[in-house]
């Protein structure tokens, strides 16, 4: 066995049953693992899904670097410094994918007369990386090295391919991306607008009344399903959160993208630092974009604790966006579940401990549990009241409810938690889909997969001035667009894949939903029909049925205020319970921004509108703290 002190030196023969010593004695041979260190470590690995070192690593008894070195000691493993070792043979890297070598930290390193040699950064999982290595190189030599200097030359030596799968993981018949498809959907889109046009010079009245129709349908349709929506979530008999294990905890990686956030770092930390999930099994991504100049100067003037680390994704041919992000720092991620956080969360303390519990008592066919929303600047203004309103609504009502009747749910962006195995089946996320949330809740439906709602809440930064809630709505709405149309692409399919419930949900989350945005002035003109204003001087339709639908329209109305109270009065803040009639005033906005995205849509469909946070008093109150002040009543109930 080599000498560790000759740590450059790689002997031919590794010795991987000499043990001289235990790893216990060895780790205990360094001043700073105490033995009540290493007895609390030992006690936790019947609870944790974690290793010896991980433990004492995360506890910071030991360095990383030091703890694989005393693992390799004592395993009989030879420890190579990559850093002044030869570079690895260009002839292996095809042996291995980039992924697995990423996700199992291991490197194929040099061809010698016995074979092939490995080297790894987790000596603990070495029984592990075999089972699940090609037959053809179970057998071969295993040396350990720093797991930061295996995990830096395999992002350098599979740059190129990293890339590439990052901007094209799903199936081109799942992606919004630039393809044959894709063209046909786009022209297939303008000839119908086309068509359109000139039924509106040719005959005005008539396609007036053809499409004041067809909103008037899509108005019913989201009324019914809010209605049946709130029904199953009445019905629904949520059993209490339990917070204790069966099996181990298991570990959990977080990624949370960051652009062009100048000063987040220090408050993000602290905001996750209130976690009480063990950080052994902790494992937060922060992923920067290469390029992004602003966020690398406020990481770079930050200490990071051991268990939040930078993942830099490499620029590529023009395309930025957060689901392309994502697709790169997945093959990065530790656990065996996966998250996703922004940089203004503020995620409730023992988020993670339900998202473990949950996993575990659910069903294998469930792949994704979705956290509640919420804001914690509901008072700025009218906006943020109205917009508070808006997600109490959805992630409390609706969307449990939806889930309860057996549709597909469109995933919020973040505080939602995957299992990594069908996340990587499926694909990870579409690169190009600019809310590729939505596309990823519709594609968990088409592979057979279910999500469902974790009574935990998350709160988040409203966004509450006019022109940017405008553009952040659009970018939403113009991925509605986008998911929308590729899933349609072949609706047979579709609907032998999800079945005809979960096919007819999609009509209504998504046509009727941009339907009613679309052609909401249409409603408009058709209320002052209704109450004798016309642009023509003579009414479209008999007032008598002008006056009925008007009135149907505003018992819906009226249920949908009502909705939206039982959601409010679940936030113990009784005094947005007023602005909930002011509600009528705010989603014309989504019409502005509906128009935006349609005409993004045509002619610029991947660009990407960046939501600046940090903007309002509270917002700034917040990251200068990372204090955030959780709901009394939330947590516990949708």
């Amino acid at each position: 066995m080599n000498n560790p002190s000759s740590k450059h030196q790689f002997s031919e023969a590794a010795l991987p049953f000499q043990r001289p010593q235990s790893v216990a004695q060895i780790l205990q041979s360094h001043s700073s693992v105490s033995p009540k260190a290493m007895l609390g470590a030992h006690r936790q690995l019947d609870l944790w899904d974690a290793t010896l070192g991980e433990i004492l690593v995360s506890e910071g008894a030991i360095g990383s670097e030091a703890c694989s070195k005393a693992f390799a000691q004592a395993e009989g493993y030879d420890f190579v410094s990559l850093e002044t070792a030869p570079a690895p043979s260009p002839a292996l890297r095809s042996l291995l994918a980039p992924g697995f070598c990423l996700k199992h930290n291991v490197l194929a390193w040099r061809q010698n007369t016995d074979g092939v040699v490995l080297v790894t950064g987790r000596p603990e999982r070495i029984a592990a990386l075999r089972d699940a290595l090609p037959a053809s190189l179970q057998r071969a030599k295993i040396a350990v090295a720093s797991e930061d200097a295996v995990t830096s030359i395999l992002r350098d030596l599979y740059r190129k391919e990293l890339v590439a799968q990052a901007e094209a993981r799903p199936n081109t018949e799942y992606s919004c991306r630039p393809s044959s498809a894709h063209t046909l959907s786009h022209r297939m889109l303008c000839a119908c607008l086309l068509v359109l046009i000139t039924a509106i010079i040719l005959a005005p009245k008539a396609t007036f009344l053809a499409l004041l129709g067809w909103v008037l349908i899509a108005q019913c349709a989201i009324f019914f399903m809010k209605l049946f929506a709130t029904l199953a979530r009445a019905g629904e008999r949520p059993p209490p959160m339990r917070v204790t294990m069966k099996q181990k905890l298991p570990r959990i990686s977080v990624m949370v993208p960051l652009f062009k956030e100048h000063d987040i770092a220090g408050a993000l930390i602290r905001r996750l630092s209130r976690l009480s999930y063990p950080k052994a099994l902790l494992d937060v991504l922060l992923v920067l974009e290469e390029h992004d100049d602003i966020t690398h100067r406020t990481i770079a003037n930050s200490t990071l604790p051991s268990w939040m680390r930078v993942v830099v994704v490499p620029a590529g041919d023009g395309l930025t966006t957060k689901p392309r992000a994502l697709n790169y720092a997945l093959d990065f991620c530790r656990g065996d579940i996966v998250g996703i956080w922004d940089a203004e969360d503020a995620p409730a303390p023992d988020q993670l401990e339900k998202v473990a519990c949950h996993f575990e008592s659910a069903p294998q066919d469930v792949a994704c549990v979705q956290g509640i929303l919420d804001y914690y600047n509901p008072f700025t203004n009218w906006i943020s009241r109205c917009f508070t309103i808006e997600y109490a609504t959805w992630f409390r009502i609706i969307l449990p409810g939806l889930a309860r009747l057996g549709f597909a749910i469109p995933l919020g962006g973040t505080t939602l938690f995957l299992r990594r195995e069908v996340i990587e089946t499926i694909g990870g996320w579409d690169a190009h889909n600019v809310t590729e949330d939505a596309d990823l809740g519709v594609r968990l439906a088409r592979f057979g997969y279910r999500t469902e709602l974790l009574p935990c809440v998350t709160q988040e930064e409203a966004n509450c001035r006019p022109l940017p809630w405008i553009k952040q709505r659009s970018r939403w709405l113009k991925g509605y667009m986008i998911t929308y149309l590729v899933h349609m692409r072949r609706p047979m399919r579709l609907i032998s894949e999800i079945g005809g419930r979960k096919f007819l949900g999609l009509q209504l989350i998504f046509a009727a939903t941009l339907s009613q945005f679309l052609l909401a002035p249409l409603l408009w003109l058709f209320w002052g029909n209704a109450f004798g204003f016309t642009l023509t001087g003579d009414t479209l339709i008999p007032r008598p049925l002008s006056f009925g639908v008007a009135s149907a329209l505003s018992v819906f109305g009226i249920v949908n205020a009502c909705i939206s109270l039982w959601a409010v009065s679940g936030l113990d803040r009784p005094r947005l319970y007023p602005w909930v009639l002011t509600m009528v005033l705010y989603f014309p906005l989504a019409t502005i921004a509906a128009y935006k995205a349609f005409y993004e849509l045509l002619f610029a469909p991947y660009f990407w509108d960046k939501t600046a946070h940090g903007k309002t008093k509270e917002g700034l109150d917040a990251h200068h703290s990372g204090v955030s002040v959780l709901l009394q009543a939330g947590d516990e109930s949708l």
